[in-house]
């Protein structure tokens, strides 16, 4: 698994589906020196866990909004796969309502970019392409700052639903240390103490003289 911490997103153009317009040449790029992106992948339109995932996410997208942060998702789903869950009620099994866009990685040249492509792809000896698995994204998340790079990344086993308030935290916690230079111990939550990256600093946030 790669690390793509430090490291500039790897950038990309594809289409994508917002509500039910299909964007030919959607980038990240067009955030750069204006937003923060939490992009994130899923493993398949029409399943179970994932509409939970992208309805929490709308659900939020308010605090995200209210922190200067777009949200983006992408499958390997295809962009017709994609309109077709968003305009699929919710009671039915649909995402109706989501309102970011949706990435189609139909060649799952991104997926693999950002390493959370799952399967194995292997040449035999008569030299035909074999595959282990299903070539779909596990739930991995990258918080990407404005000037396009990556300050955190998690990725999860398909079973495994994510957590939104971690996500907002961790938002919190970069644009904390933006602003102030303080840096965030575990469990931080906006508006409580931090310390800077000192021995003083250390000592003032434990209480010490």
């Amino acid at each position: 698994m790669s690390v793509l911490i430090g490291k500039k997103a790897p950038s990309f153009t594809a289409k994508a589906v917002q509500r039910e317009t299909v964007i030919e040449d959607f980038s990240l790029d067009q955030y750069l020196d204006d937003k923060y992106v939490v992009f994130f992948f899923y493993p398949k339109d029409f399943t179970f866990v994932c509409p939970t995932e992208l309805h929490r996410f709308q659900e939020e997208l308010a605090e995200f909004e209210k922190r200067n942060v777009a949200v983006v998702g992408c499958s390997t789903d295809s962009e017709f796969s994609h309109w077709a869950w968003l305009n699929t009620p919710r009671d039915k099994g649909g995402i109706q309502g989501v309102s970011y866009p949706l990435v189609a990685d139909i060649n799952k040249t991104i997926s693999h970019a950002y390493d959370v492509l799952a399967g194995v792809e292997t040449i035999d000896e008569e030299g035909s392409l074999k595959v282990e698995g299903e070539l779909v994204a596990y739930r991995g998340l990258f918080l990407i700052d404005r000037q396009g790079i990556v300050r955190h990344q998690v990725v999860n086993d398909m079973p495994l639903g994510r957590s939104i308030r971690e996500c907002l935290r961790v938002v919190d916690a970069l644009q904390h240390f933006e602003e102030f230079g303080e840096v965030c111990p575990m469990d931080w939550q906006k508006g409580e103490k931090a310390m800077t990256a000192d021995q003083q600093g250390v000592s003032e946030y434990l209480g010490g003289k």
